[in-house]
């Protein structure tokens, strides 16, 4: 029996609808079971520590178990394709960076588009990279460093090849005229713990990672890649003040889901967001680190993408000018 036409385009119509109901329907009960934040970068380094400490908070506000998957590899990009490629329900989320969702899209021939292929969520916190050594280096000052970094050489640890450490090392190259040999690792967490043994000489390293191996005396700060000092460790002088003007490099930390994840679930997740960084228990923990939380008016989905598109337009044409090859 064949039916009517004005019925078949109702029926068809209404088949193709079901798709976006039940979307709408997975939203209004979201989340019903746990969420899992993919970090790219190995266990124990910069991005581990900020995502383990938010997502310790973000499920009081969600109800929900947040786990913590570490995906390496690739400077990164291994673990953000595998959010990019997950299904947009918001239970599979991002947490990147500078080098993860820009400088690596000048780097590497990604599967995925950085800008189009994410919902943005939300900015987390910034904060500047130090130079530091191995306690062996004779220097005690960031002139001496470069002096003897250009008379000898220096090994220098990045947590990936075209990683945001790698970059600040090319940075550096191009300011001093000095030569490095770079050592990849599977994350800043690895690559510290080489500086920390005295394996490798150097890391331009973000502040979270390197800062309790200062406090400890197991390595040498130089001074903090930013405009201003740190008021986590003000006796750090500023590259400006040591002697190495324009020696900046400051990494924001973000949170995307893939594309087409509904707006209440991305409203939701960035609402447990501006929650975690709101609590006071939070905010010491990331202070403690160096981390710079972002003032409110700056935490929504709409200020993260105005700051990702800007950084792109920024550091692209400087990396790509640098000739960096992917792993």
């Amino acid at each position: 029996m064949r039916l009517p036409r004005r019925n078949f385009l109702r029926l068809a119509a209404g088949a193709s609808a079901l798709p976006m109901l039940s979307r709408m329907a997975s939203a209004q009960t979201y989340p019903s079971r746990p969420i899992t934040i993919v970090v790219p970068f190995a266990a124990g380094g910069p991005t581990d520590t900020l995502a383990r400490i938010l997502a310790e908070r973000m499920r009081v506000s969600l109800g929900q178990t947040v786990v913590i998957e570490n995906a390496v590899g690739a400077a990164g990009s291994i673990g953000v394709s595998r959010v990019a490629r997950a299904a947009p329900d918001g239970y599979t989320v991002s947490i990147g960076h500078l080098g993860t969702h820009v400088i690596n899209g000048a780097i590497y021939t990604l599967q995925y588009d950085l800008l189009r292929d994410f919902e943005p969520v939300g900015l987390i916190a910034d904060h500047p990279s130090l130079v530091v050594s191995k306690n062996a280096v004779p220097a005690k000052d960031l002139k001496q460093l470069i002096a003897w970094v250009k008379a000898n050489g220096a090994s220098v640890g990045t947590s990936g090849t075209g990683a945001v450490t790698h970059v600040a090392g090319i940075l550096f190259q191009n300011l001093t005229g000095a030569q490095l040999r770079f050592v990849p690792y599977r994350g800043a967490g690895p690559a510290l713990q080489d500086v920390v043994a005295g394996q490798i000489d150097l890391m331009f390293d973000q502040v979270s990672n390197s800062l309790p191996h200062v406090r400890g005396g197991r390595i040498r700060a130089y001074a903090v890649m930013d405009k201003q000092r740190m008021a986590v460790a003000p006796d750090i002088p500023t590259v400006d003040e040591a002697g190495l003007p324009n020696f900046h490099i400051s990494v924001w930390h973000a949170l995307w889901v893939p594309k087409g994840t509904p707006k209440p679930v991305v409203a939701k997740l960035n609402a447990a967001v501006v929650e975690a960084l709101d609590d006071a228990n939070v905010r010491a923990k990331l202070a403690d680190l160096g981390q710079q939380i972002y003032p409110r008016d700056q935490l929504t989905p709409e200020a993260l993408f105005a700051v990702h598109q800007a950084e792109i337009e920024k550091w692209w044409p400087i990396v790509k000018a640098a000739n960096i090859k992917g792993e």
